[in-house]
């Protein structure tokens, strides 16, 4: 499962879980993976137009605000 990179062990764990029961959990995951894939892509590029460069942050932006969104989900489960 890809987006691994910037979660810790027990999140993913507990995702992997709750994604089959929770189908907003489902959506942000799949968004924030398809995010980490589109800022790959970026990233690989040695020079980035203007109007990439603005993408790349735009997608940062979104891809922070979804893992803020599965971060609140996780700890609804969590109980804290």
């Amino acid at each position: 499962m890809g987006g691994e990179k910037y979660m810790e062990e027990g999140d993913l764990q507990l995702i992997r879980k709750l994604i089959p029961k929770d189908k907003e959990l489902k959506r942000l995951w799949d968004e924030h993976l398809d995010f980490e894939e589109k800022l790959d892509q970026l990233n690989k590029r040695r020079y980035l137009s203007t109007e990439e460069d603005m993408r790349r942050k735009e997608i940062q932006k979104l891809k922070l605000s979804g893992k803020d969104m599965i971060e609140e989900i996780l700890r609804k489960y969590r109980g804290v």
